[in-house]
C-alpha cells in the first residue's frame, strides 16, 4: 500500500490532532449518497444511510464485513442514538423521525407539526436530557431520488425539538434557508446548526451558526461561526476540545470553537457526514458521496453528559 498523508495543516494548532502514521482507509464503496453515520460501541459497528438506494448499511469493526442492516429504510438520512442506545432516524419518504426499539419495531417520534406534515427530516441529535433535536429542510421532497417529490405543507424550513417525556414538538429556529447538520458543544451550552442553502441556490448561505441553549430548551443568538467552502456544510461533529469537524466539498474541515479553520482531512469524495467512533472514539468515520472512509485522529468525539 502506498501511504498518502491525508492531513492538511493550515494552522499549527492542528498538529496536535494529527497522527502522523495514520492514513485514510476506504472501508466500503458503491453507495449513491452515503450519510448519517452512527457508532454503536456496544456492538463495535457503524450504521449509516445509503439514501438513494433506500437502505441502512452496517460495518463491523471486528471483521470489516459490510452488510445491509435495513433494506427498506424509508430513504433514511441522519441517524443517532438516544440515551437508551436506541437508533433514531430521519426518514425522507415518510417525512418523520423514528426510533427503532430493541425488538426491532418502529416508533414514530414526530411526523407532523400542528397537523401539517414535516418536510423531510435531515439530521438529528439527542441531548443528555433525552430531548431529540432535528432539522427539517426540503431536500427529501424536492425529487424522487431521495424520497419522493411533494409539496411542503409548512411555511418555513424549521429546526425542531421533540420531548419524549410529554410528546411535545416545538420550533427552536425558524430563520434558515435549508437547515442541515447540527451538534451540541461538549457542555451542551451551545447548539451548532448548518445552513446548506447554497447547495440549491448559490445566493443562499453555506455557514454554521451557534445558538445558546436555555434551560427551558429555547435557543437564542445564532451568530455565524464560520463559512464552509468549497461546496457547503452538511453533517458535522464536535470533539472533546470543542472543535467542529465539518463536511465539505474537499474532505473534512476542522474549525476551532471560534470558527478558525486550522486543518483538513483530504478525502477523494465530496463529504456528506461524519462521526467519531472506535474504542477510544478517536476514529473518524467519513461518509463520502459513494464511499465510507475512516482515519484515526488524536482527539475524541464529545459525549453527551
Amino acid at each position: 500500500m502506498t501511504y498518502v498523508d491525508p492531513f492538511e495543516i493550515i494552522d499549527r494548532r492542528f498538529r496536535a490532532y494529527v497522527i502522523p502514521i495514520a492514513w485514510l482507509e476506504t472501508l466500503h464503496t458503491g453507495m449513491r449518497w452515503a450519510e448519517g453515520p452512527v457508532w454503536f460501541a456496544d456492538m463495535r459497528c457503524l450504521i449509516w444511510s445509503d439514501i438513494p438506494n433506500n437502505r441502512l448499511m452496517r460495518w463491523s469493526e471486528a471483521s470489516g464485513a459490510v452488510e445491509v442492516f435495513r433494506a427498506d429504510s424509508n430513504f433514511a438520512n441522519g441517524n443517532t442514538r438516544d440515551r437508551q442506545g436506541r437508533l433514531v432516524s430521519c426518514e425522507h419518504r415518510t417525512r418523520r423521525v423514528s426510533r427503532t426499539e430493541p425488538d426491532g419495531s418502529i416508533t414514530v417520534l414526530a411526523d407532523r407539526y400542528q397537523g401539517k406534515r414535516l418536510n423531510s427530516p435531515n439530521d438529528v441529535v439527542v441531548k443528555s436530557d433525552g430531548t431529540v433535536w432535528f432539522t427539517d429542510p426540503t431536500y427529501g421532497i424536492s425529487a424522487a431520488y431521495e424520497g419522493g417529490k411533494a409539496e411542503s405543507e409548512l411555511d418555513c424550513n424549521y429546526v425542531f425539538r421533540f420531548d419524549p417525556r410529554d410528546g411535545s414538538l416545538a420550533i427552536v429556529a425558524d430563520d434558515f434557508h435549508q437547515p442541515n447538520g447540527l451538534a451540541f458543544s461538549p457542555d451542551e451550552e451551545l447548539l451548532y446548526i448548518a445552513d446548506s442553502g447554497f447547495i440549491g441556490n448559490p445566493d443562499w448561505p453555506r455557514h454554521i451558526r451557534a445558538f445558546a441553549v436555555g434551560e427551558d430548551g429555547r435557543l437564542s443568538g445564532g451568530h455565524v461561526v464560520t463559512e464552509v467552502s468549497p461546496h457547503a456544510p452538511d453533517g458535522f461533529r464536535v470533539d472533546v476540545d470543542g472543535n467542529i469537524w465539518s463536511s465539505a466539498g474537499d474532505g473534512v474541515h476542522c474549525y476551532t470553537p471560534q470558527g478558525e479553520l486550522i486543518g483538513k482531512v483530504r478525502v477523494p469524495d465530496r463529504v456528506g457526514n461524519l462521526t467519531f467512533g472506535g474504542a477510544a472514539r478517536n476514529r473518524l468515520f467519513i461518509c463520502g458521496h459513494s464511499s465510507l472512509y475512516s482515519v484515526f485522529v488524536n482527539t475524541s468525539g464529545a459525549q453527551r453528559l
